[in-house]
């Protein structure tokens, strides 16, 4: 599809508040991540959100990444999740608002256990349980739904059910093999988990989370689906350090992603038909604002919706 055909219009997301959080926390790195942060300094997650509008997103997701059930149970936060999501919710509506932009706020599903590990996605019952729990805490509040680092096929559809049973728009974005961006972590092909989720509700399709050479990859399947479809790509070295209840400091970030470098990766995206970019973790508001002056430089439309 030409630029033309797609009416160069493309929608800009944000980049990865919650490693952007991480960078400046005062604290230790913990296995809650970026909810450590809005806990022990709340004012930090408002004001990545607002620099991420400044740079040029039109969408922002809310930081409730690691705030699900189990992860919080794990560390002994059960009893926090209504806590923290609100505030994750309250945080992004504080955003939005102090912009005076046209910004839409994503809800947040990822994988309920742990990023990158298919192998402990719980069984059917618990994801369509937890997964209704964080989509009743956001729905009022959000205007679609991202499932976002889906690992396979089944956790995508619980993920993209549990969304679409509260009437937003859904989108979903699955985590592909770095060393095959053809595949889902699960093994599976990326049309199937695709096509699966389509199928469930999902008005759009995306790659997240892995390095942007898997992204590309996986492009041109995503083109042959007939829905929107787009990335937003990590720029780890590698994951394999990073287990469950462990912390984020054991990744590395590569030294070869600076905002220019990684705006060539998304301008290729582009190219392929994606209307839909953004970043991952450790893509900062330099990169997103990177890729924003690009587009506007050749002419694209910055939108909050990839649909007329």
């Amino acid at each position: 599809m030409s630029a033309e055909e797609r009416g160069k219009r493309v929608v800009l997301l944000d980049g990865g508040v919650g490693q952007e959080l991480h960078k400046r926390g005062t604290g230790p790195a913990a296995p809650l991540w970026s909810v450590q942060v809005m806990m022990d300094e709340p004012h930090l997650v408002e004001s990545v959100h607002r620099d991420f509008i400044e740079a040029g997103a039109r969408i922002i997701t809310v930081n409730a990444y690691t705030a699900t059930p189990h992860r919080l149970a794990r560390a002994g936060k059960g009893d926090m999740f209504d806590a923290l999501q609100a505030a994750a919710v309250a945080a992004a509506k504080a955003a939005r608002d102090a912009s005076g932009r046209t910004v839409r706020i994503a809800g947040c599903l990822p994988p309920l256990v742990g990023s990158y590990r298919p192998d402990l996605t719980p069984p059917e019952d618990v994801l369509r349980a937890d997964y209704g729990r964080i989509v009743s805490a956001q729905a009022d509040h959000v205007d679609l739904f991202l499932c976002e680092t889906m690992l396979s096929a089944a956790e995508a559809c619980a993920a993209t059910r549990a969304a679409r049973a509260s009437g937003r728009a859904v989108w979903t974005a699955f985590s592909v093999d770095d060393a095959d961006g053809t595949r889902l972590r699960s093994g599976e092909p990326v049309a199937d988990g695709a096509r699966a989720a389509i199928d469930t509700g999902a008005e759009a399709v995306l790659i997240n989370c892995s390095s942007p050479e898997a992204v590309t990859a996986a492009m041109p399947i995503l083109a042959e689906l007939g829905v929107p479809f787009g990335a937003y790509a990590n720029g780890f070295v590698s994951i394999g350090a990073l287990q469950p209840g462990r912390t984020v400091d054991v990744l590395e970030a590569r030294d070869d992603l600076d905002p220019a470098r990684y705006a060539d990766h998304a301008m290729q995206w582009i190219a392929a038909g994606a209307t839909i970019v953004g970043g991952c973790c450790e893509i900062e508001p330099a990169h997103i604002a990177a890729i924003g002056r690009r587009l506007e430089a050749e002419g694209y439309d910055l939108a909050a919706d990839p649909r007329p």
